[in-house]
């Protein structure tokens, strides 16, 4: 067998090896937490992922709303980004669910207690879309509530935040160029 062979086979065997342990760490898991920037798919891909693996939909931009009964916009506006982070982790660290997909507002990453509270019963993808998408997707900024510094520009939060979600997740997702169901089918792939 020549050296070109045996290391394709080994590549081979890790792969299925990371597969393995993905699917173990979901079992084990109860939940999928999806997060990513803002207009990355979180939300939309959450609905048909939870679909079609007969889990329950939750979307924690929605929920934060709900709790204070107000749009996020307005709390940003209103109380600033320190005091809505704070408003967003104790939203985050309060979740009590089973079997569901959970679509993070794009700033649940600047909470390391969030994300370690959602990561002790979740296994965390990260829906990696290039800064070119989201600039094409996300039209305003400021009605969507997004959690952006003053005088901070687009390209400015999407590095500031890449290495953050890369830090947190369990499977990073590329989603550029790829369908929702293709998306789904990835991520289904590895938990199942």
């Amino acid at each position: 067998m020549n050296y070109d062979c045996l290391l394709l086979l080994k590549m081979i065997y890790f792969a299925k090896m990371a597969k393995a342990v993905i699917v173990l760490l979901f079992k084990e898991k109860k939940n999928i937490v999806l997060i990513g920037m803002p207009a990355s798919g979180k939300s939309t891909v959450g609905v048909v992922l939870a679909k079609s693996l007969n889990l329950a939909f939750l979307d924690t931009d929605l929920l934060i709303q709900q709790t204070y009964g107000k749009f996020l916009w307005e709390m940003i506006e209103a109380d600033g980004i320190v005091d809505f982070i704070k408003k967003e982790e104790s939203v985050l660290c309060s979740i009590e669910i089973e079997n569901a997909c959970i679509a993070t507002g794009g700033s649940a990453v600047y909470s390391e207690k969030a994300m370690n509270y959602l990561a002790q019963n979740g296994l965390i993808v990260y829906l990696n879309s290039s800064l070119a998408v989201i600039e094409k997707r996300l039209k305003n900024i400021k009605s969507r509530g997004v959690v952006i510094g003053k005088g901070q520009n687009l390209l400015e939060l999407y590095n500031e935040r890449k290495r953050l979600y890369e830090r947190y997740a369990d499977i990073v997702i590329n989603t550029d160029g790829k369908s929702v169901e293709k998306i789904v089918n990835e991520i289904a792939e590895k938990v199942h």
